[in-house]
């Protein structure tokens, strides 16, 4: 069985979460273990028509934000990665300075000095120079940055499709094959 942690912060662009714990459900080897922040809780509300309670139960696992001694602050627990959907700039900058005050920036930093993947799908823009700094050292520090932009190649009809392949992406970085990904099969040149 195999153990991902999906990280869901406040920033806007919860679906990408909830997606992955969707997506994640199919998987018949895939446990998840959800942590998210009180700030998710609310965008949560204000971005959809679920409670956090409804998100909470897409999940096998949930662990309190607060908790630091959640399995998942440990290293000795086993998984195989995590992703953090969407990621807040609160959160990245916890995770590139190593600030690990909660459990999502815990859990985060685990699987980084485990040398475990850990994939952030930022959510922020316009960017200041502070945000690529920070971007940079969590890149440095093990983490892939993914902003969850869209790719219109498998021509999306729906706002729907576009959030399911960028959350089929990411969670191809960790090795999940969901199955949705429309993948790229190369063009024939044109006379």
């Amino acid at each position: 069985m195999r153990r991902i942690i999906i990280g869901i912060t406040g920033a806007s662009g919860v679906i990408y979460g909830i997606r992955s714990l969707e997506l994640l459900r199919c998987c018949d080897d895939v446990e998840t273990h959800l942590v998210m922040s009180p700030a998710a809780a609310r965008t949560i509300r204000a971005e959809t028509e679920l409670t956090p309670a409804d998100v909470e139960l897409l999940a096998d696992h949930r662990h309190p934000h607060a908790d630091i001694g959640a399995s998942i602050a440990s290293g000795s627990f086993k998984t195989d990665g995590m992703l953090v959907a969407p990621c807040s700039v609160k959160t990245l900058s916890g995770i590139a300075n190593g600030f690990t005050d909660d459990l999502v920036t815990r859990a985060a930093d685990v699987q980084l000095k485990e040398r475990r993947r850990v994939v952030l799908m930022f959510r922020e823009t316009p960017l200041h120079a502070g945000h690529i700094e920070l971007m940079a050292r969590a890149t440095g520090n093990g983490a892939i940055l993914m902003p969850p932009v869209p790719a219109f190649y498998g021509r999306p009809a729906s706002l729907d499709e576009t959030i399911t392949q960028s959350v089929g992406r990411g969670l191809d970085l960790l090795g999940i094959e969901t199955g949705v990904v429309k993948r790229w099969q190369g063009q024939a040149a044109e006379d």
